[in-house]
């Protein structure tokens, strides 16, 4: 029995996978991984929402009648209403992030796309991006969903983490590496 008594990344995704499960089934698939990017750029854009799902204190009744009204204005498949329904039952809708992140991830593992961490230091234009996307695509054979950051501090070049293959050919990493030298010299 493990000793954190919190959520953990394996309830997480049991809740996740049982969401996907049920989705494929009645064949919504598509219209609940909509839903859900919805929903969690919801929480991620409004602070004041966030606070309201994390905050221990609010009622069930409260947060049904949010969903509800999400709901509406999103027009929210039924199967995920009810799933966030659930959650709320189940007191868990304090982790409906966690849950939904971990089934975009089902989602895009399925459809056999691997996700790809790209930093660089120069503020690359959206045909640059595509580009780089391709290219990875091509290499690894495989669909790739690209999550691009721009990062100053890396100096001049890019970082790219692939799964657990990480190439780093910033000048930040080059400089690092001959500090390092010059230190053990």
């Amino acid at each position: 029995m493990s000793k954190n008594k919190g959520f953990s990344d394996t309830s997480a995704s049991r809740y996740s996978l049982a969401l996907y499960e049920l989705a494929s089934e009645s064949n919504t698939l598509s219209k609940i991984e909509e839903n859900s990017h919805a929903l969690l750029k919801l929480i991620s854009s409004s602070k004041d929402f966030n606070n309201f799902i994390k905050d221990p204190t609010v009622t069930r009744d409260s947060l049904n009648k949010v969903i509800e009204k999400i709901t509406n204005n999103f027009s929210l498949e039924i199967l995920f209403k009810n799933f966030l329904s659930f959650l709320i039952s189940k007191r868990r809708f304090f982790y409906v992030q966690q849950i939904l992140k971990s089934f975009n991830e089902i989602c895009s593992e399925k459809r056999g796309e691997l996700k790809a961490e790209i930093k660089s230091a120069k503020n690359l234009t959206k045909d640059e991006i595509n580009k780089i996307t391709q290219e990875l695509s091509n290499n690894f054979k495989s669909e790739i969903k690209l999550n691009y950051t721009h990062d100053q501090s890396l100096i001049g070049g890019l970082v790219v983490q692939i799964g657990s293959t990480m190439v780093d050919t910033s000048i930040k990493k080059k400089l690092q590496q001959l500090e390092n030298r010059m230190i053990e010299a």
